[in-house]
């Protein structure tokens, strides 16, 4: 008898030894899936970001690099200065413009993939960056030379090292912490939303409430703070020009009103950026983390809900009053994604104790799947248009389409003005004067006269007194503009030039008679009487200084 159970002990630790070599086999597949779609997607992101030229947004920060400050009038400066770096290394190219983005959307992705594999599990981490690399919002974010990218990375960097802080208590961790902080702060001014949520957090978690009660959680604000202060100082000595503009955008100048207009275009813009079903997913996770289930799960998930919740309700309560951009509350929706993954994408029954899948598992594999497709329709539709959608209706013909041959005909212009050396190329707007700055040969300096648009950049690198008198060839996109603006600014203004702009593609045929989706007109000025500076509509614009 002790012999046979000697064999069945024998036997039971030979079974259980296989299952555990089974399940860390396929743990460790997992893993290694996880970090391959991460190595591929970067790779075709890479790719894929020499295939289409500037938008104007990446143009106009690629100007900031070549005018490198510790401030910008539209935004924080660390894009501006990570653009100068990768185009000094690699070329003044649009991989170069863009390589910072996809690199950062590499690590946003690693840190998504070492919150899931620590706190939650290796399928957790699976799906994670399964679901990271569908979502419309994020390779975007991952291919354009914008703000959000780097304010991603810090966001997701931030998140990590903060919530191993909270678990361990760790000096370098709270300071990793602060470091990602002040690199966020330094991308993006709305990264400072990122600290209400932690704090909350620590407050609501009684395993960690302790932690807030040492020096070191406050140090990491401290050094974030602290690497934030060169944009103070710039905005200090700018008469605050770039926090005017942020309140601006953000509603300032209005008459306070609450109203849905604004909300429900939010709302229709967040579900057209991550796909209306992952969506839902997000939605159906912060209520499951928040008023079902918190209590009963690990304090990661109440972690992840906090670190996103608290950046896309306030746009949305912001949205109550004004226009809000769709691209702005991005960075809170990597930690919800783990949220997703991880209570929907298989492990949603082990975590809430069910018995039977969830509605939000059942949904997963479809919200996956929509995901891809409607990523990958966007992407292939911009660069090699399939379908013929209705101009009016398709942002990339006015985002990326022409300004390279816009570029070579100004250059050409320039070149039978009297005097080029005294001729500058100007656009009324700054997007269209920092396309012409990258594609017109040599990428010459170029101007924005400000005058009947709005406060920017240019008017920081450019006074009247720096081209009184000179010529001009300039870009506007009215046929009849020397006759209504133009001829305010300079002694005389010849009529323009067409640069029409049709569209192209694999299975679309430019045809002589066929209507150009938009038109570009290109004048030849002299004498520039000066009038760079935009004049405020009203005496009470918070932007007048």
């Amino acid at each position: 008898m002790t012999q046979e159970f000697a064999l069945i002990s024998l036997d039971f630790e030979n079974a259980k030894h296989y299952f555990n070599t089974m399940i860390s086999q396929r743990d460790s597949l997992y893993i290694r899936a996880a970090w391959g779609f991460i190595i591929v997607f970067t790779i075709v992101r890479l790719i894929y970001s020499g295939f289409f030229l500037l938008t104007p947004d990446e143009a106009n920060h690629w100007q900031w690099g070549r005018h490198l400050a510790w401030g910008y009038h539209d935004q924080a400066p660390m894009t501006g200065w990570i653009i100068r770096f990768s185009t000094f290394i690699i070329g003044q190219t649009e991989t170069g413009v863009r390589l910072p983005s996809v690199l950062a959307m590499t690590a946003v992705s690693g840190y998504m993939l070492l919150i899931a594999l620590k706190w939650i599990g290796p399928k957790a981490a699976f799906n994670t960056a399964i679901l990271a690399n569908s979502i419309l919002v994020f390779n975007v974010g991952g291919l354009l030379a914008t703000p959000d990218s780097l304010q991603a990375v810090a966001w997701a960097g931030a998140s990590y090292h903060v919530a191993c802080a909270y678990e361990k208590g760790a000096w370098f961790q709270w300071l990793m912490g602060g470091v990602w902080f002040g690199f966020g702060m330094l991308s993006k001014y709305t990264m400072v939303i990122f600290l209400p949520g932690v704090l909350v957090f620590g407050l609501l978690s009684q395993n960690h409430r302790n932690r807030l009660t040492s020096v070191r959680p406050w140090t990491g604000v401290i050094l974030g703070t602290l690497m934030f202060f060169p944009v103070i100082y710039w905005n200090a000595v700018n008469n605050w020009n770039s926090l005017r503009h942020v309140a601006y955008i953000g509603g300032a100048n209005e008459a306070f009103s609450i109203h849905l207009k604004y909300f429900l275009n939010y709302v229709a813009s967040q579900s057209a950026l991550l796909s209306p079903l992952v969506f839902l997913l997000v939605l159906g996770a912060w209520v499951l983390v928040l008023l079902k289930g918190y209590r009963r799960l690990e304090w990661i998930y109440l972690y992840l809900a906090l670190t996103s919740l608290p950046m896309v309700t306030g746009f949305a309560l912001l949205s109550l009053h004004t226009r809000v951009y769709g691209n702005w509350p991005s960075a809170g929706y990597f930690t919800a994604a783990i949220l997703v993954a991880a209570l929907f994408g298989g492990n949603s029954q082990k975590v809430l104790k069910k018995t039977k899948p969830s509605i939000g598992q059942k949904i997963w594999p479809w919200a996956v799947g929509s995901s891809y497709a409607i990523t990958a329709f966007i992407l292939i539709q911009a660069v090699w248009p399939i379908f013929p959608i209705p101009t009016k209706w398709d942002r990339t013909i006015n985002e990326i389409s022409g300004w390279r041959d816009l570029g070579k005909k100004a250059g050409e212009v320039l070149k039978t003005m009297p005097n080029p050396e005294k001729t500058f190329l100007f656009g009324l707007r700054y997007q269209t004067a920092s396309e012409l700055a990258f594609y017109t040969p040599g990428q010459p300096r170029t101007v924005s006269i400000n005058r009947w648009n709005r406060p920017n950049v240019y008017d920081y690198w450019w006074k009247d007194k720096d081209i009184i008198g000179w010529d001009a060839v300039g870009v506007t996109g009215a046929p009849d503009s020397h006759k209504t603006i133009l001829n305010q600014v300079f002694d005389r203004v010849t009529g323009p030039i067409k640069v029409p702009v049709f569209r192209t593609g694999p299975f679309l045929r430019v045809e002589s008679s066929e209507k150009p989706a938009k038109i570009f007109y290109l004048y030849r000025a002299h004498g520039f009487k000066g009038g760079l500076v935009w004049v405020p509509p009203t005496g009470s614009d918070i932007r007048a200084n």
